[in-house]
């Protein structure tokens, strides 16, 4: 199941990039607060890279990259999280997540359920890998894809249904 929706790209010189961004930082900073009111909310439903993903594929990569660096940088300097060990590996999704999304945005122009499916499983893959390699431990690497799957799913179809249904235009 497919749906256009207006997509937009903003470039670093227009300060609607820089409203936008944070916008969806705003919503990924008030998100994982939600979530942490459920225990191991976080973890399970990995609220903070939701408006990653949905700034990056409706305005476009340069969007998705600042929300996706200032998000945990946000979160961390006004909540403690994510915790400092954790810090560079949910970075790292973040950006590999922007990039997915801004690129499968782009070359498709579309919404579906398969190309978000996609960006999902594209950033926590190699997020995965760049994580075993930041921590040297394969078990905790595997922590979202072994308790996040939730969170993986809310992406998905949460994503479709923002960007389908709120975005269109």
């Amino acid at each position: 199941m497919e749906a256009t929706v207006k997509l937009y790209t903003y470039g670093y010189r227009e300060v609607r990039t820089y409203v936008m961004a944070c916008l969806f930082v705003l919503g990924n900073v008030v998100l994982p607060q939600l979530f942490h009111l459920i225990p191991q909310g976080g973890i399970i439903w990995l609220p903070i890279y939701f408006f990653t993903l949905v700034g990056a594929y409706k305005y476009g990569w340069k969007v998705g990259l600042l929300t996706a660096i200032a998000s945990p940088l946000v979160n961390s300097w006004l909540f403690g999280m994510p915790a400092p060990a954790v810090f560079p590996a949910i970075l790292t999704k973040s950006l590999l997540l922007a990039v997915a999304a801004g690129f499968v945005a782009a070359r498709f122009k579309n919404v579906s359920w398969k190309g978000l499916l996609a960006v999902v499983l594209f950033y926590q893959v190699v997020g995965t890998l760049a994580e075993w390699a930041y921590v040297g431990d394969l078990r905790l690497a595997l922590q979202d894809f072994r308790i996040g799957l939730p969170g993986m799913l809310l992406q998905v179809v949460g994503g479709y249904w923002v960007l389908r249904r709120i975005m269109q235009k």
